[in-house]
């Protein structure tokens, strides 16, 4: 059979069949032409090369609608290896943490960035912000908060007297992500070991964990975020105050206000 063809003719039932199928509440559907990619796909190739069943409905496989919709690609979790981590982390100064973050191979986030990013902004600083992982933008600029994100950031900080160069910028992950998924438990655990290394040499004085990500990595919590901003947090008796990230604000404009009220709580920490 060409694609071209009917491939619903493959699956033709008589009239005894199809009363049979009805009495148990089971539908028979199939589009009459099924899209190029669904066709040639192997498990489609392999249906429809096979002759065609026979009258008994109890040898004919149960059949499913198909969407014609992809299916979404699958995303193996990589493994992590702590061994891989370099030694001596919690003693490093910035260029050596630099270059660590830079050359980290520790799990397979390594393979899909074009650069690790580890951060930005003044060194020693009363901000530090902390976001989920670098985006697309990110990762092609180098830089933390890019693109819309972090103009939208920017100007949240312009409201509150100050600028990127005040405050120091980096994600909980160094590496972005694949494209529709989460970070992983593992991963985020991996990257949290240079993530407490940046707060030890940074001394903020308030870190503002902006998403769920974020919050995982500092306050090893898997919380809902709407629950973690009620209250203020602690890393290492450094306050925390957990907000939404700016790429969700983007989309969720009503939320804008929930937080500017956890920057003015974050800016009544500083000022205390």
């Amino acid at each position: 059979m060409t694609q071209d063809q009917d491939v619903d003719t493959r699956f033709e039932l008589d009239d005894r069949q199809r009363a049979m199928l009805a009495e148990m509440g089971v539908r028979i559907w199939l589009p009459k032409k099924l899209p190029t990619a669904i066709v040639s796909s192997p498990v489609m190739a392999q249906s429809v090369t096979h002759e065609a069943p026979s009258s008994s409905v109890a040898d004919t496989p149960a059949i499913k609608p198909l969407a014609n919709s992809p299916a979404p690609q699958l995303v193996s979790m990589p493994v992590v290896d702590i061994s891989a981590l370099p030694e001596g982390i919690a003693q490093m100064d910035w260029p050596l943490l630099q270059a660590a973050v830079s050359a980290c191979k520790g799990c397979g986030l390594c393979q899909g960035r074009q650069q690790a990013i580890l951060g930005e902004g003044l060194q020693t600083a009363d901000w530090l912000v902390v976001g989920d992982a670098p985006g697309e933008d990110e990762d092609k600029e180098g830089a933390s908060f890019a693109g819309p994100a972090g103009q939208l950031l920017d100007n949240m900080l312009k409201a509150l007297g100050l600028t990127r160069q005040q405050v120091y910028l980096t994600h909980a992950l160094k590496c972005r992500t694949p494209s529709g998924r989460n970070a992983s438990p593992v991963e985020v655990s991996h990257c949290a070991t240079y993530l407490s290394r940046q707060v030890a040499l940074v001394q903020p004085k308030v870190i503002l964990a902006m998403g769920r990500t974020a919050a995982m990595a500092l306050l090893q919590s898997t919380e809902p975020l709407g629950k973690l901003r009620s209250e203020v947090q602690s890393f290492n008796g450094v306050p925390v105050v957990v907000t939404y990230p700016p790429a969700y604000l983007l989309r969720n404009q009503a939320d804008k206000a929930k937080a500017w009220a956890d920057l003015c709580l974050a800016a009544s920490l500083v000022q205390s």
